[in-house]
């Protein structure tokens, strides 16, 4: 048997397949040929998968990884047509639109936002997470060491781009613009989750630029659905942010 090892083994090679379908060579079985060949490349098949998914969980960058099933959707107000099924069926990323979480602390943005990212990879999509301070920081280091282009095509191989934690720090000048210029090149050729606590009308206070905060919620709001989570107190039912999004969305700002 070892000598048929070893001539699979070249074979694999030269037709740059796996070294896992060596073993499964000597392990698999069926009553014909033809079922041991099928059940062969099947098992190749539910590798490559298997490496592929769990190559995009671990280049994505979550800080912890969560699914659906332990998410508890009850205190989360979600908009006309969007459902938690909907949002694991990644109906939203198919249809072009971004996803804004807006909530206190603590409520349940991060995990979704996860779940979501998560349910993202297990399908073949790649994603990326970010603290949104840590990605203006590399945006940043970037431009000082003048890689900045070189971080946006390592950027660019993602097609979900999440932001978590946006306005919970100032941010400088020059990373704010940076910020800007990254989500301008990328609107509407890549998907954003944004995670915030703050309301649109206070993002100038992180952001500095009254032009650019506009033009970034235009660009943001343009296909975009925003998910709302309350809290226990339900302090955000009655939000200024309601009226900002419905005036975005009935305005029809493109930035």
């Amino acid at each position: 048997m070892d000598e048929y090892r070893d001539a699979i083994a070249s074979c694999c090679r030269q037709l740059r397949l796996s070294a896992n379908l060596v073993d499964n060579a000597m392990s698999q079985s069926g009553e014909s040929h033809q079922e041991y060949l099928y059940n062969l490349l099947s098992e190749e098949i539910r590798y490559r998968k298997a490496t592929r998914v769990a190559k995009l969980v671990n280049t994505a960058g979550f800080p912890i990884q969560h699914n659906f099933a332990a998410f508890r959707p009850d205190e989360v107000q979600f908009p006309s047509g969007v459902t938690v099924d909907s949002l694991k069926a990644l109906d939203f990323y198919r249809s072009g639109n971004n996803l804004v979480m807006y909530g206190g602390t603590g409520t349940g943005k991060t995990m979704l936002s996860i779940c979501i990212g998560m349910q993202a990879c297990q399908k073949g999509i790649a994603v990326k997470f970010f603290r949104t301070a840590a990605l203006i920081n590399q945006l940043s280091e970037a431009q000082e060491n003048g890689n900045l282009s070189s971080l946006h095509k390592k950027l660019s191989r993602a097609d979900i781009l999440i932001l978590d934690e946006f306005g919970y720090v100032p941010y400088n000048r020059t990373g704010s613009q940076l910020l800007f210029d990254y989500l301008s090149e990328i609107h509407e050729k890549k998907v954003i989750i944004l995670n915030t606590n703050l309301e649109f009308s206070r993002w100038v206070n992180v952001l500095y630029d009254e032009q650019m905060t506009a033009a970034l919620v235009g660009r943001l709001m343009h296909h975009c659905h925003l998910i709302l989570f309350p809290g226990e107190n339900n302090r955000l039912r009655e939000s200024s942010i309601n009226d900002l999004f419905s005036a975005q969305r009935g305005g029809g700002q493109n930035g």
